[in-house]
């Protein structure tokens, strides 16, 4: 599998490259320039049905819609897992603060409640197991 990601990496390298070349020919079009772009059309082309080529040996990877959107936003795609993981570490951060303050209700709520109705929270105690 990573050969076949490097070398659908290194096609799309030799496209964008090739497209980078065209623009650049493209933006100062001179006539005698015409075969010279011809080509690099060409080589466009053929870039194409070479990434086209390789597609079916990297259809097993699944790429998140958010990389996308990522990449939109003008952003580093390879800087996505660690954004993620700093995401789960803040919301797992959340979580905890939630499950302690939970916590810490309890043992209040269940120490009021054994001031204020021993008996029934004995009775709540032994049903549950809890002694």
């Amino acid at each position: 599998m990573a050969s076949a990601l490097e070398n659908l990496e290194a096609q799309l390298e030799l496209f964008i490259e090739n497209v980078r070349q065209i623009r650049i020919i493209v933006s100062d079009f001179q006539p005698q320039g015409q075969n010279v772009l011809n080509q690099k059309i060409q080589g466009l082309v053929n870039g194409l049905q070479e990434i086209d080529k390789l597609k079916s040996q990297v259809q097993d990877v699944h790429v998140p819609l958010e990389v996308f959107d990522y990449i939109d936003q003008g952003r580093n795609p390879q800087l996505y897992t660690k954004d993620c993981i700093e995401k789960a570490l803040t919301k797992n951060e959340q979580v905890k603060g939630k499950i302690d303050a939970y916590r810490k209700f309890k043992a209040n709520m269940l120490v009021e409640l054994n001031r204020v109705f021993p008996h029934e929270l004995t009775k709540y105690r032994a049903i549950r197991g809890d002694e």
